[in-house]
């Protein structure tokens, strides 16, 4: 072949009529959420990025207090190459930590919703009004 000639390939009609399907899914204007669905939508937002937040601070601060109590009951200490009182010593204090992050998990779930919530605050405020006329 030279560099004229050229290598055309037309699909067939199902195949055309599959490749427009799959086209109008990416170009095809998205319909318009209507105003309710936006106020749900917009409130639950508050509290999903608050409770993903907190369980991050209990799941980790559960899994501090586990390896505390770990290394102050059990030989893992030894493991390591703490000897028994530091291991236990350690143990607690780890222990302490994640007793800590895990008790800070709901005041960090009121904190973040009280700042989501003054920051879509106006956003509500219109929908609500828009809504209640």
């Amino acid at each position: 072949m030279t560099e004229k000639e050229t290598f055309q390939y037309t699909y067939s009609a199902k195949e055309q009529e599959e490749i427009k399907a799959i086209r109008e899914k990416y170009t095809a204007p998205q319909p318009e959420e209507d105003k309710m669905a936006q106020l749900r939508r917009l409130d639950g937002a508050v509290t999903q990025k608050a409770t993903a937040i907190s369980l991050v601070f209990g799941i980790v601060g559960a899994l501090v207090l586990g390896t505390g109590m770990s290394l102050a009951m059990t030989e893992i200490g030894a493991v390591i190459g703490l000897d028994g009182t530091l291991s236990m010593l350690f143990g607690i204090l780890l222990g302490l930590v994640g007793i800590i992050l895990i008790s800070l998990a709901y005041p960090v779930y009121n904190r973040v919703v009280q700042k989501e919530r003054a920051r879509i605050a106006p956003e509500i405020i219109r929908l609500t009004d828009d809504l209640m006329k």
